[in-house]
């Protein structure tokens, strides 16, 4: 297996080293220029791109080191999305209780358009530092996080009186995304998309619903909406989609097995492979894999948790492997932590060293299950 998902991989975010937090709160404050805090950007990702391969793993990323968010800050780049004065109140859980995380509201406000590859020059410097033997993948929100957080009433009737267009205009902007990523060399893209594993939540079918949409159905229209912005994929670019129930300051969100959105999901998701959030008893059983066609599409088990620092176990994660390959065929799996470590800048409860040997873990039970 040589290409990706790799069968040890990671979804994605690192925590932030002290010296980027240092120079981002510096340039907030009007202390240091853009130019210097990319200088600082460039050198931190440099050094997470080498500590990635120094562990083993063959796909690396920058990080989302130059972003206070794994989504709003590619949201926002898209023509006709505006941010608003309004904050959302989010409430996030964890062991002690709830958190509360109230970012800007978005709206789309106008026409949606693209007037430049998103992240492109963030991914030509990554591609540019990439150590030998290695594929630098990009991770972008999937499109249908523009519409998971406002639904109807955050789109402007004015310039989509009918959803139908908003959709369509919406595929087409990341099919031009994808296209300039292309361009630039991206072979390993990863379109991250909360929703598909939210809607497993009767809670949060029941949010879709209150925001006018059909909570029960919405995963139909996400799928439709994601394999049109795929359907001129390039032959030679591997794209995955990473889904889970919420990542904040090692807090969640939703919780539910996957069983409401597998047997479309697995079947009609026209991804390369699923980087699925396995860590807790949240995400529910194995079972709805049985919907995973044989093939070449692969799974990518997220059973090691970036929520917190202890250790998993070795045999524990070769018995879990075990249970999922009653399902699906061992050669389409593969291993990864179940999220990022820092979906937004302040990230998880862990140490970047507790971070490095929670990968350094991925690294070794992989190879001792698949040989790789």
């Amino acid at each position: 297996m040589s290409g990706p998902p790799f069968r040890a991989d990671h979804v994605g975010s690192l925590l932030r080293p002290e010296p980027l937090l240092a120079a981002r709160a510096e340039y907030e404050k009007g202390w240091i220029t853009a130019a210097t805090l990319r200088d600082v950007e460039d050198d931190c990702i440099r050094r997470a791109a080498d500590m990635q391969a120094e562990l083993g793993l063959k796909g690396l990323t920058d990080g989302e080191f130059r972003r206070g968010s794994w989504h709003m800050d590619f949201l926002y780049q898209i023509g006709g999305v505006a941010k608003t004065d309004r904050l959302l109140n989010i409430q996030f859980k964890n062991e002690a209780g709830t958190l509360e995380f109230s970012p800007a509201a978005h709206r789309v406000a106008g026409k949606l358009t693209l007037d430049k590859t998103i992240f492109g020059e963030d991914f030509a410097y990554l591609k540019s530092v990439a150590p030998a033997g290695t594929t630098p993948k990009l991770t972008i929100p999937s499109p249908s996080m523009l519409h998971y957080r406002g639904g109807r009433a955050a789109i402007d009737a004015v310039a989509y009186p009918e959803m139908e267009a908003f959709w369509h205009d919406l595929a087409e902007v990341y099919a031009k995304e994808i296209a300039g990523l292309a361009a630039l060399g991206c072979t390993y893209l990863q379109l991250d998309d909360t929703s598909l594993a939210y809607l497993n939540d009767p809670a949060q079918r029941a949010y879709v619903d209150s925001i006018g949409g059909d909570g029960s159905t919405q995963h139909l229209t996400n799928i439709r909406l994601i394999n049109q912005a795929l359907a001129d994929k390039p032959s030679g670019m591997t794209v995955c989609t990473h889904m889970c129930r919420g990542n904040f300051r090692s807090s969640w969100m939703a919780e539910g097995g996957y069983d409401h959105v597998a047997e479309a999901l697995f079947g009609e998701l026209k991804v390369d492979g699923f980087f699925l959030e396995y860590d807790d008893a949240r995400s529910g059983g194995f079972a709805p894999l049985r919907f995973v066609p044989r093939g070449p599409k692969k799974i990518v088990l997220g059973l090691i948790t970036t929520k917190r620092a202890a250790l998993e176990d070795k045999d524990e994660l070769k018995r879990r492997i075990d249970e999922a390959a009653k399902y699906v065929p061992l050669e389409q799996l593969c291993l990864s932590p179940q999220c990022g470590f820092s979906s937004t800048v302040e990230g998880n409860a862990l140490t970047i060293e507790e971070e490095k040997a929670k990968l350094r873990l991925v690294v070794e039970v992989a190879r001792e299950v698949w040989g790789e």
